[in-house]
């Protein structure tokens, strides 16, 4: 597993811990020192299932001040994707990307059915 995370966020740690005490084994990555690719973006957002904007950390001071919330409905995919990988703290976290799986943000309650099924 990989698990994507800025280590100064609560919610990262609180995943981080929940992880640990579930005995999962994880490579732990930065996303502010080692920030996705585009490349990884991609594949993560089409193996999630998800809307793209889940992956934009939507109350984060920088989608704030690049006044994102209105731009983001007139970008395409490819505009929003690029975006994201110019700096990690754009994104979501934490990413827990798992053999078939990614998981954003730390739901307990999400992880739990995802993860133990």
């Amino acid at each position: 597993m990989l698990f994507v995370c800025y280590p100064k966020c609560t919610t990262c740690q609180k995943a981080r811990k929940w992880l640990e005490e579930h005995k999962f084994g994880f490579s732990l990555r930065d996303i502010k020192e080692d920030r996705p690719t585009e490349a990884e973006l991609r594949l993560w957002y089409e193996q999630s299932g998800l809307n793209l904007k889940r992956f934009f950390n939507t109350s984060g001071m920088l989608y704030r001040q690049q006044k994102l919330k209105d731009k983001l409905p007139a970008m395409t995919e490819d505009e929003q994707l690029a975006l994201l990988a110019t700096d990690g703290m754009l994104v979501k976290r934490p990413i827990l990307v798992t053999e078939d799986r990614v998981l954003v943000g730390f739901k307990e309650k999400e992880w739990e059915e995802a993860l133990l099924g």
